[in-house]
């Protein structure tokens, strides 16, 4: 079987979601301090990594990178096994190189290399035994249904069912990496205009945008000293971690809401 045997239908033509057509880039920053500005909140948050957040704060915010560096991110075990898997579908020898970070927080064709096969037998080694059940069937079923190792993937359908939150929306709506549109620049903050996740008639879905508050500097740094009025970040529990292209923006938004159907077969 070939991934393209097993993916359920792309998305209409016209919407322009098809991962497939999306190309990869070439990323501007080392990939190791891009995975910082969107592993850092929940590091600070205690949901992932180990305790040296100042410490890659610090690496992310002055963008140094040193020998040490990256035994500090292996420590991002939920992410890891997923940039780990993405290297070694692409030939890739670095997990950390900057098109696979790339490719599974944002997403870009690195993705669509990885076969059904090595994502299954992936989460069957991480999680086949415990789940159970339909439950198990339920996640290992995605990867033959065109899941791809992006981080929306493991949000909507691996996380929501075997991580400490639940399938909960403020969880999923949180942990998801999300957008918004800057209204406006005040102080350590930004107003945003942000797309969120919502549950209408029993799906998943991205709603209209809602105004609202997230963080862009703590102790007066952080990642997006250059947002302006007009500019899209990406939010990672409520912290924004990059000011987006408009290339970056709709491959967030297709992978995105890929995903979104893929998890809503199974709601």
């Amino acid at each position: 079987m070939t991934p393209s045997d097993s993916l359920i239908a792309p998305p209409p033509a016209d919407t322009e979601l098809t991962p497939a057509a999306l190309i990869v880039p070439e990323p501007p920053l080392a990939g190791m301090i891009r995975f910082i500005r969107y592993g850092f909140m929940p590091n600070r948050l205690r949901y992932c990594g180990g305790d040296e957040n100042r410490l890659l704060f610090d690496h992310a915010v002055e963008q140094v990178v040193d020998g040490g560096l990256k035994e500090h991110l292996q420590k991002f075990t939920g992410a890891l096994p997923y940039l780990q898997l993405i290297a070694r579908a692409n030939g890739i020898a670095d997990p950390f190189d900057g098109r696979v970070v790339d490719a599974y927080w944002i997403g870009n064709s690195l993705l669509d290399r990885v076969e059904v096969r090595q994502l299954y037998d992936s989460l069957a080694a991480r999680f086949g035994k415990q789940l159970q059940g339909r439950m198990r069937d339920y996640v290992l079923g995605k990867a033959p249904a065109g899941a791809r190792p992006h981080h929306s993937f493991h949000v909507l359908d691996v996380h929501s069912r075997v991580g400490d939150f639940g399938q909960t929306m403020h969880a999923m709506d949180h942990c998801r990496v999300s957008w918004g549109r800057v209204a406006e620049v005040d102080g350590g903050e930004l107003v945003v205009d942000r797309v969120p996740l919502l549950l209408e008639a029993g799906k998943l879905a991205l709603g209209a945008p809602v105004r609202e508050r997230v963080t862009r500097q703590i102790e007066g740094r952080g990642f997006v000293e250059q947002a302006a009025v007009g500019d899209t970040v990406s939010i990672h529990w409520g912290w924004a971690c990059e000011v987006l292209s408009a290339d970056q923006l709709h491959r967030l938004e297709s992978y995105s809401r890929y995903h979104l159907s893929i998890a809503n077969q199974t709601l």
